[in-house]
């Protein structure tokens, strides 16, 4: 039973790896998905939701933890 067990949290562990691997300047959000990290702009990127307070600009999905590192919202898009 134990090698069941632990044949299945292997397998578990490789599929969330597998879906981990978000493309270069990216990172997984908490729905698992593939978003653009903050960035600086001379105007609003395409796909932003959020100006941060440090004049960066987030493609955050959800409002809990937008600009967290960026000094917070300034405003949402």
């Amino acid at each position: 039973m134990k090698a069941v067990v632990a044949a299945f949290a292997a397998l578990a562990a490789s599929a969330l790896a597998a879906q981990a691997q978000c493309p270069p300047n990216t990172y997984e959000n908490v729905s698992h998905h593939c978003v653009h990290r903050p960035e600086h702009a001379n105007r609003q990127p395409e796909g932003a939701t959020a100006l941060c307070r440090d004049g960066s600009y987030s493609f955050s999905e959800h409002h809990s933890g937008t600009c967290s590192h960026h000094g917070g919202v300034a405003r949402w898009l």
